[in-house]
């Protein structure tokens, strides 16, 4: 049987959709070792100019090393670079994210092909295996209707659009019954789910659900049902909300729809029911002048952050952001902002986890530098000595001095 291996670039929807490509593969075997493969599939993302060059040096690469494998692209890229690519004859056989489905079918024909699709698409498929993890991602949305003007994923994913309730459920009862217990929701937009509250509460009530987390959501997003569900035990006890920024006319900039002042009051709040908070932030956009970081690094002192998924600007063609100008653009300057914001998230995480070391519920991932790794119910890692091997299992640690192994 011909063999298949997977790279994935970028976010935990496109980590989902490979695995809805994988368990579309009828013909074929998966290989974890690229060597052993017949086919090499790219997942990419084009987020960034940055992602770009990361996977296009991945496609050189492989096209150097292994001249005699067929090479298949996919993921949000295939729309901005794709055509380009192709004619370039960087890859063999590239389809849209509205075609991964038919993965089985394009390697049997074994054809030179390049088939862009639709961004209307909802995947069918009902993912029974998930190869090579402890947790399960579960995409219950595509798309996005935001117009941030740094970002170009509406152009590649297409408007927001929901999977329904009933195919959501489904998959979770089957990846429950093969043991996964806890589950992650993501998609591109995650939050324009209509009741994402409900949802929730529905998914907690199928057997073998212990943990339910959630990727990034908007502050706008947060409503007063949501608020409701905080204290549920099966609510794991970390929530991602994306500002991007702390100053407003830099929100504005970014054409961003929160603000400073009701982000702030909303983090305090979910800060007063014991949650560690995590958001995304872009150092060095267009129109961040020395007064706006300052300004902006003062306000971000004052949210009570455990976690922070921080970028330094990379401009992405096709973008608003991409046509403004920098003026007194320094890297120097970035740099040390972005370390200034490093730092402070840093030590508002070690002064959390002080708080936060007791009664930790833990899912055990993988094994180390033989140490066992997880994460407890603040997304916070764990690594802990054991001689029973703990992948893929919980463990409750009644005490954890972290500082002893950081």
């Amino acid at each position: 049987m011909l063999k298949v291996y997977f790279k994935t670039f970028g976010c935990r929807t496109n980590i989902f959709d490979t695995q809805i490509m994988i368990n579309n593969l009828n013909n074929f075997q998966v290989t974890e070792n690229i060597e052993d493969a017949d086919f090499i599939v790219v997942n990419s993302c084009t987020v960034t100019n940055s992602a770009d060059s990361t996977y296009r040096a991945f496609l050189n690469k492989i096209r150097r090393n292994f001249p005699e494998k067929k090479i298949v692209f996919t993921g949000c890229a295939i729309r901005t670079r794709g055509e380009t690519l192709f004619k370039n004859e960087l890859f063999d056989i590239g389809f849209g994210l509205s075609e991964k489905e038919k993965i089985d079918l394009f390697l049997q024909e074994n054809q030179r092909k390049f088939i862009l699709g639709n961004l209307e698409f909802l995947d069918k498929t009902i993912v029974k295996k998930i190869i090579g993890k402890s947790r399960a991602f579960i995409k219950i949305q595509e798309g996005c209707n935001f117009k941030c003007s740094y970002c170009i994923i509406p152009k590649v994913r297409g408007s927001s659009r929901s999977y329904s309730q009933q195919h959501i459920l489904e998959q979770i009862k089957i990846l429950a019954d093969n043991g996964f217990s806890e589950f992650i929701l993501t998609g591109t937009n995650i939050g324009s789910y209509q009741n994402l509250a409900q949802l929730l509460k529905s998914i907690s009530k199928i057997s073998g659900v212990k943990r339910i987390r959630l990727g990034s959501v908007e502050p706008s997003q947060i409503n007063s049902e949501f608020m409701e569900i905080l204290d549920e035990d099966w609510f794991g006890k970390y929530l991602h909300i994306a500002i991007q920024y702390s100053e407003n006319s830099m929100l504005k900039i970014m054409q961003r729809r929160n603000r400073v002042e009701k982000d702030l009051e909303l983090f305090q709040r979910l800060a007063e029911h014991d949650f560690a908070l995590g958001t995304d932030f872009i150092v060095g956009h267009p129109g961040e002048t020395d007064e706006v970081f300052q300004k902006g690094f003062e306000n971000l002192k004052k949210y009570p952050l455990t976690h922070i998924h921080l970028f330094s600007y990379s401009k992405k063609d096709g973008t608003k952001s991409s046509t403004m100008k920098q003026l007194n653009f320094k890297l120097s300057n970035v740099k040390n902002r972005f370390k200034l914001i490093q730092d402070l998230i840093e030590n508002k995480n070690n002064q959390f986890r002080d708080l936060h070391s007791k009664n930790l519920e833990v899912l055990f991932e993988k094994k180390k530098n033989g140490l066992f790794e997880g994460y407890d119910q603040y997304f916070n890692l764990i690594k802990i000595n054991s001689s029973d091997d703990l992948r893929g299992n919980w463990k409750r640690l009644e005490e954890y001095n972290w500082r002893n192994l950081k």
